[in-house]
């Protein structure tokens, strides 16, 4: 079974087809530490597109690309004028005369969705207000690497943002546990959550939601936390402060998980949604999840860019 055209949403992929991806990851992390060269995408060329600012996305992106024998090409918004100089549609069309795939990291979902049913190439997510699913496959990595995925026990705590959309996806498709602690009024986005439970009972997984953290985290292999104030909600700043506070992950909610390893997809608030010696200290794997970035994603555009289409 083939997965669709495009790398949107991981809840658009099958298991199986998420699994390949995973494992081709761990064997080029393999093949990278070596210092073996991979050159799978000779002669093939990513647009990559920024709305928003970007260190991992930005430099794995274009670093697998030419790690593979590729080449990536960045495209700011002020080049390009999409839905001011341009259609979003005429972008894409024009795009696939050029180049094998297109990257946008964008504010609205909608835009990607829009470039995808307009390109005649894959079209990546490099991340939207909705999702982010290029992280949650290297979060994906960075658990297996240590557990079994489907006997592992994943805490969320804090924003019901893109990253917990995301990690709900994948966990729903490949299986294993998440609990998921939020604040009532920010939970994960409520057609994320239906659609995580419908296929959740597909594949065995376990999602469930709480307001306490500590219920979350109680007993947890993993405890994962993300800004409380995403690009685009600076004005909500002060607020959102002091309605996560009881969310913060530091070593007095660590204590429920005395096992726990301890993952936070960056850039990180420190002081707010992590402690520094929770960031920084020996249970942190925060820096494996931003190298695994960097093989999860190579694997993706082996997946979507080796072949002819």
């Amino acid at each position: 079974m083939r997965g669709p055209k495009d790398f949107l949403s991981l809840a658009d992929w099958p298991a199986e087809e998420l699994r390949t991806i995973l494992a081709r990851a761990h064997e080029l992390k393999r093949l990278h530490r070596r210092g073996e060269p991979v050159q799978t995408l000779c002669g093939r060329t990513l647009a990559m597109y920024f709305e928003k600012p970007s260190l991992r996305t930005h430099v794995t992106f274009e670093a697998g690309m030419t790690q593979l024998g590729g080449h990536a090409i960045v495209l700011l918004p002020e080049q390009v004028g999409i839905g001011t100089r341009e259609s979003p549609q005429d972008v894409a069309r024009n795009l696939s005369r050029w180049v094998h795939g297109i990257l946008a990291r964008t504010f609205d979902h909608a835009l990607v969705e829009t470039l995808a049913a307009a390109a005649e190439i894959p079209v990546i997510n490099g991340l939207t207000d909705l999702l982010h699913p290029c992280q949650a496959m290297a979060d994906m990595q960075t658990v297996t690497e240590r557990a079994d995925l489907e006997k592992a026990v994943i805490a969320y705590v804090g924003d019901g943002n893109n990253v917990a959309n995301s990690l709900l996806n994948a966990i729903a498709v490949l299986g294993g546990t998440l609990r998921l602690a939020t604040p009532a009024t920010h939970q994960p986005l409520l057609a994320v959550r239906r659609r995580a439970e419908e296929l959740a009972r597909h594949s065995g997984a376990r999602i469930s939601w709480s307001p306490d953290p500590v219920e979350a985290v109680r007993g947890a292999d993993f405890v994962y936390t993300d800004v409380w104030t995403s690009m685009g909600q600076e004005e909500e700043a002060e607020r959102r402060r002091a309605l996560f506070e009881p969310f913060q992950l530091n070593t007095r909610l660590l204590r429920h998980a005395p096992e726990a390893l301890v993952m936070h997809c960056l850039p990180a608030h420190r002081g707010e949604e992590i402690s520094d010696d929770v960031l920084d200290g020996p249970r942190s794997i925060v820096l494996d999840q931003a190298e695994n970035r960097l093989h999860a994603q190579k694997a993706i555009l082996e997946r979507l860019l080796a072949a002819t289409r």
